[in-house]
């Protein structure tokens, strides 16, 4: 595609979860979309990711709680947060941003902002799933919280009684009922907490290309190629330019490219404190158990879910940038605790897997406009909930780029609050 001439396209950059979900809802609406991204539909973060709809867990990662014990985890190599040596001086300015948000009034502020969107998950999400064909993608079970003891549980009370406070269901479970749910979990797990709306997706990939199928079905386009520029007219976005030479004239643009999404940024002037939070998984095909629910052990930092034909274990944070090679170990460390929960699983028919979260130092994802340019929109910093979010920040992000009035505030999710 090439075209230089006036457009009335809506570029939308990034065909992850969030980009695709939008695509297709602006299509929906009407709107010729140009779907863009360097790669194939998903397969970035959306490819591997959790698979989870993990409404409870907007509690901003500023929190004093967590980053008093970040000294702790940053000397242990096997730790939840790793950051590599030399990439620290590149993370002092946003390791800055982070601790302003870690204070009290702040976190009160970025946890209402988070709770709001996850209020409306299933609210934008069945719909869209529902308009797309897609329900059965979506699993009825819930997530399990694990805790071997009353101290672990002590530990985590600080998130069950935020969870109380803004009204999200959950369910105490002692040690016969645990198992009564999930027989391949261990004896010495002694508590639970049962989360039932934190649903799983059944296979997190399948979903972005099955909806990225629905969006073409609808006439929207797709275009491969990496943006790298942009072209304004008396401040207003009148087209991309491409790593290849190309430009394409468009009417806007939204900006959804996950964590590559501060490097767009910046090339319009418009610095955003974005930073990867490199993920890890591990699916296993043979795991010779069964599960229905997803787990979480909070005290082992590891998520277990039954996803994509397999189980698959996850969890951590590394920061090391955007191109700095895989550690596998920590998959491995993931694994190995997995273990320790569901002691009969065989780690049999395995895979690896490293992506890049986009993540804020506040935890809240930015859905804006532009401060800067008009004709673009941001769609980004989702964090470890991009999946959860995705349907509703489709919702938001076609009010706003089709001029309707959003059901919620959007003043927290704008691009210059920092």
């Amino acid at each position: 595609m090439s075209d230089r001439g006036h457009s009335n396209k809506i570029a939308v950059v990034g065909a992850g979860i969030i980009g695709v979900a939008i695509a297709f809802e602006l299509q929906r609406r009407g709107k010729p979309v140009v779907l863009i991204d360097r790669d194939e539909p998903g397969r970035g973060a959306s490819f591997g990711n959790m698979a989870s709809i993990a409404v409870t867990e907007f509690m901003p990662a500023s929190r004093p709680s967590v980053w008093a014990q970040m000294p702790k985890w940053l000397l242990d190599p096997q730790g939840p947060v790793r950051v590599r040596p030399g990439y620290l001086p590149k993370l002092t300015p946003w390791f800055l941003r982070f601790l302003e948000a870690s204070r009290p009034s702040r976190v009160r502020e970025l946890e209402a902002a988070g709770a709001v969107l996850c209020h409306r998950v299933y609210e934008d999400l069945l719909p869209l799933l529902d308009a797309a064909g897609l329900s059965s993608a979506l699993s009825q079970e819930g997530c399990l919280s694990l805790y071997t003891d009353e101290r672990e549980f002590n530990a985590d009370r600080e998130h069950i009684e935020v969870l109380k406070r803004f009204g999200f269901a959950h369910e105490f479970l002692g040690g016969n009922a645990i198992r009564e749910l999930e027989p391949a979990i261990s004896t010495k797990i002694g508590r639970a907490v049962l989360f039932p709306q934190n649903r799983s997706v059944r296979d997190p990939f399948r979903l972005v290309t099955s909806l990225f199928d629905r969006y073409r079905a609808l006439g929207g386009q797709f275009e491969s190629g990496e943006v790298v520029g942009f072209e304004k007219v008396d401040g207003t976005l009148s087209a991309l330019r491409f790593n290849d030479g190309r430009q394409v004239a468009v009417a806007e643009a939204v900006l959804c490219a996950g964590a590559y999404t501060g490097r767009l940024s910046e090339r319009l002037g418009e610095r955003i404190p974005l930073e990867t939070e490199r993920g890890y998984h591990t699916q296993i095909m043979a795991p010779g158990i069964s599960m229905r629910h997803s787990i979480i052990w909070p005290a082992r930092a590891f998520m277990v879910t039954p996803t994509a034909g397999g189980i698959r274990v996850g969890g951590t944070v590394e920061i090391a940038g955007l191109d700095a090679l895989p550690d596998y170990r920590r998959a491995r460390v993931l694994v190995s605790r997995a273990k320790e929960a569901l002691p009969d699983l065989q780690v049999k028919e395995t895979s690896e897997w490293m992506g890049h979260r986009p993540a804020l130092p506040d935890t809240v994802p930015i859905i804006s406009p532009s401060a800067k340019t008009r004709g673009v929109f941001y769609a980004t910093g989702h964090g470890h909930l991009g999946l959860t979010y995705a349907a509703t920040t489709s919702r938001l992000i076609a009010d706003l780029v089709t001029q309707r009035t959003p059901p919620i505030d959007l003043v927290p999710y704008r691009v210059d609050r920092f």
